[in-house]
């Protein structure tokens, strides 16, 4: 019974939160998003409200009560490592083919002590590459936008896929309990938990039908004992024993195998990233007559965060890179950054569309509170950066002719046409930017016909502007 009420809730927050990245159903499968553990952390480091520690803190009560429960039912990346076992198994036709392994200590805690450090220390890429929701976050919109996604988060997607899926096909829940640190760091209260997998030595037969099962390698058959660090609470083993020896509930802890062996905590070892990123562009006809050149990203002084964001500094803290903005943004401005700095966090950037000022899907899904929801008004008084002009670039100089563009298409009136030379009326007309009023949606850089670089183009601002 427990086993099959496992399986049913963890099929419901598998397919919600896959509905969700994939961008459907926000409405309903939103909450799921904001129950996740290291958003809802993020959240809590960026803003303490009682709201975000009560939802912290309630899946840290749930493992103190149940276990890790969580990481079989809530956690995406979890539920499927669960599903590739399941074929595995099948696969194998049923042969059971785990045995107890002591835990890895050495390698679990540098990881996990990496990890932190990376955490305390803002080194985003290492945080936004292991925390599980933000890894099944890239899968999933890799999965759908593979021309969209860019290089560097294919590779990132389909080998954190594979690694994973390998894991999971041989050791089950290797992954879980050895690299994720979100596992790691239940496991400290799972240890404690009040209602666990128990064994009864009396009614045990020994048969070793439950640690052949047990997909986290915990159950130590030999001596009658469990390491609740590692357990997910899959209920495999109380639903395999034919001999009423497995149980879920309360009762004494039995001392664990390895109880004598000292908790080690190592500092983290040094990781060498590498990011590859090969851009293939296709050159386009128009009317197979002219060759239509793709446009390039400019360099921009600052990068561009989503409006709501606040700061930049303030976005970076807290964004957990799960791509769930890049997914839900309707015209295609989010991307994920492939500097290391910020490896995998969205940025805007406008070759093949502009911010619409109106438009605030991006702030009504996010789950870490890195970027805060905004309604549409609010959204078209916020300033995320500004525009500037490379005169040298506007086809008025280059081609000789009046374009102005971008100043019949500003939404926020921010640009003029002005002579290059003020003293010739016969000078091209060029934009001149009005930086007070100019909100950075983009819309200029987006709608100027200068290839292969837009002759404006927006930096974004540090700290946003409201108003």
């Amino acid at each position: 019974m427990l086993r099959t009420l496992r399986i049913v809730l963890a099929a419901l927050f598998f397919i919600g939160t896959t509905l969700l990245l994939a961008g459907i159903g926000a409405g309903w499968w939103g909450w799921m998003a904001k129950v996740q553990f290291m958003p809802s952390l993020m959240r809590v480091i960026g803003s303490a409200t009682l709201l975000n520690i009560a939802i912290l803190g309630g899946i840290l009560l749930l493992t103190l009560v149940l276990g890790r429960i969580y990481c079989s039912v809530i956690c995406p990346l979890g539920v499927w490592q669960d599903i590739v076992n399941w074929l595995s198994a099948r696969r194998k036709k049923h042969r059971r083919r785990f045995s107890f392994k002591p835990e890895n200590k050495w390698l679990r805690y540098i990881f996990w002590a990496f990890y932190v450090a990376a955490l305390v220390f803002g080194v985003q890429v290492v945080v936004s590459l292991l925390a599980p929701y933000s890894a099944w976050g890239r899968i999933v919109s890799t999965a759908l936008n593979p021309l969209g996604a860019g290089t560097a988060l294919i590779i990132v997607a389909v080998v954190t896929l594979l690694v994973t899926g390998v894991l999971a096909w041989v050791g089950g829940r290797t992954y879980c309990n050895t690299f994720c640190p979100v596992g790691t760091t239940l496991s400290f209260f799972s240890r404690f938990a009040i209602f666990r997998p128990r064994i009864d030595a009396e009614a045990c037969t020994g048969c070793r039908m439950c640690e052949k099962g047990c997909r986290s390698s915990c159950i130590d058959i030999k001596n009658k004992t469990i390491d609740y660090s590692r357990c997910v609470d899959c209920f495999d083993c109380v639903d395999n024993c034919k001999f009423g020896a497995m149980s879920f509930g309360t009762g004494k802890d039995k001392p664990q195998a390895d109880s004598k062996g000292r908790r080690a905590f190592l500092a983290g070892s040094a990781l060498a990233l590498t990011s590859l990123t090969l851009k293939a562009q296709e050159q386009k006809l128009d009317g197979g007559l002219a060759p239509i050149v793709p446009k390039r990203t400019p360099e921009r002084t600052e990068r561009i965060v989503p409006p709501g964001a606040g700061s930049a500094k303030d976005f970076h803290a807290r964004c957990t890179a799960c791509q769930l903005c890049v997914d839900s943004c309707p015209n295609g401005v989010l991307r994920p950054s492939t500097d290391l700095d910020h490896f995998m966090q969205p940025e805007a950037s406008f070759e093949k569309g502009y911010c619409r000022p109106e438009c605030s899907a991006c702030s009504q899904v996010c789950p870490a509170g890195a970027i805060l929801p905004v309604t549409p008004e609010e959204r078209t008084q916020i300033h995320v950066g500004v525009a500037s002009v490379n005169t040298e670039l506007c086809v008025a100089v280059t081609d000789g002719v009046q374009c102005g563009n971008c100043a019949r298409h500003c939404p926020a009136a921010a640009i003029t046409m002005v002579r290059l030379n003020p003293e010739d009326d016969l000078s091209p007309l060029v934009p001149a930017v009005l930086e007070e009023k100019c909100i950075g949606c983009g819309a200029c850089e987006y709608l100027c016909p200068s290839r292969p670089f837009s002759a404006i183009h927006v930096n974004g601002l540090k700290i946003h502007i409201n108003g």
